[in-house]
């Protein structure tokens, strides 16, 4: 883990401002446990966290009593758990947590993962340090790396680019923690007929209506350049195994191609060799279907060819 210095203007800032205002992060979970001490894990670490002003949503969708009793060992008012009626798939089990989110950001986090002490208030940083330049984050999100299944090895750290679209057409590379803005989120809510990949369904919509609202929507997106938060790596997890979900990855081309008829753009989306990676096909060319995007030509280096690539 790494310790970040705070900055002591804007953290005493955070610190005046009211509950309501701040309240940052529900971490929404449809909780299915493959193992009981990935939940207790993550629960730890909420209670870890540096900011306090949090609730942690589980909505329990479950056949038995065990998450519920789980979570009857904390006192803290912060844990908020829900038993639900029926099992109507991650999806529509968690747009029922969503509803239950009180705060003005909701925060999406795997329950067999889990956040480092400082998550929290950096994302509430962000947001603030947004709020001096007049920008008014809508999607945050952080970078990452995996761990073991017993949370004792961390390796792969994934730090991430800054919002690039062209890239998440590609790869869902936001991946599990992140966090919007509760309007926005409760206004898309996840479709149950992208389960496996709802996140990245919800991602690319979110996106679409940011951009919708301000043509410089990388300007609503912030990325925390920060590892806060660990991808646990077990054997029904895709980030050990990339074939235990395999009917996730149709599900995120259609996600893909979903987001690219939105824009209006006339355009097929394929999947590539490497599992849960798309390419998206433009009828007679990008140029010609996008008016984002422009061809800038590079040094010539031999052969007419120029250099290029996403830096």
């Amino acid at each position: 883990r790494r310790l970040f210095q705070k900055e002591e203007s804007l953290d005493k800032k955070i610190e005046n401002l009211e509950k309501k205002e701040m309240q940052l992060a529900e971490k929404v979970k449809e909780v299915e446990l493959q193992k009981e001490e990935f939940l207790k894990v993550l629960i730890d670490s909420m209670l870890e966290q540096t900011y306090s002003y949090w609730e942690l949503i589980l909505a329990d969708a479950s056949s038995t009593d065990k998450v519920k009793k789980q979570c009857a060992n904390y006192k803290d008012e912060r844990i908020k758990y829900f038993s639900l009626e029926k099992n109507d798939g991650i999806s529509e089990n968690t747009n029922q947590g969503i509803e239950r989110a009180a705060g003005d950001y909701i925060g999406l986090l795997d329950h067999d993962d889990y956040l480092t002490p400082d998550a929290l208030y950096e994302m509430a940083l962000a947001i603030e340090k947004g709020k001096e330049k007049k920008q008014e984050y809508g999607f945050l999100y952080s970078d990452e790396d995996k761990c073991d299944g017993d949370g004792v090895t961390f390796y792969e750290p994934h730090l991430k680019l800054d919002f690039n679209l062209d890239l998440l057409m590609t790869n869902n590379y936001i991946c599990h923690f992140c966090v919007m803005k509760k309007e926005l989120i409760q206004s898309l809510k996840f479709r149950k007929e992208y389960d496996g990949a709802q996140d990245f369904d919800i991602f690319l919509r979110a996106v679409g209506e940011l951009w919708n609202q301000n043509p410089k929507v990388e300007e609503t997106i912030c990325h925390v350049p920060k590892v806060l938060y660990h991808w646990r790596c077990h054997n029904d997890s895709t980030a050990a195994n990339p074939q235990s979900k395999r009917y996730a990855y149709d599900a995120g081309r259609r996600a893909v191609q979903d987001f690219v008829n939105q824009r209006g753009w006339e355009a097929a989306v394929e999947e590539m060799a490497h599992v849960g990676f798309y390419r998206v096909v433009y009828k007679n060319g990008v140029l010609a279907q996008r008016e984002d995007v422009a061809a800038v030509g590079g040094k010539k280096i031999k052969a007419g060819k120029l250099y290029s690539g996403a830096f």
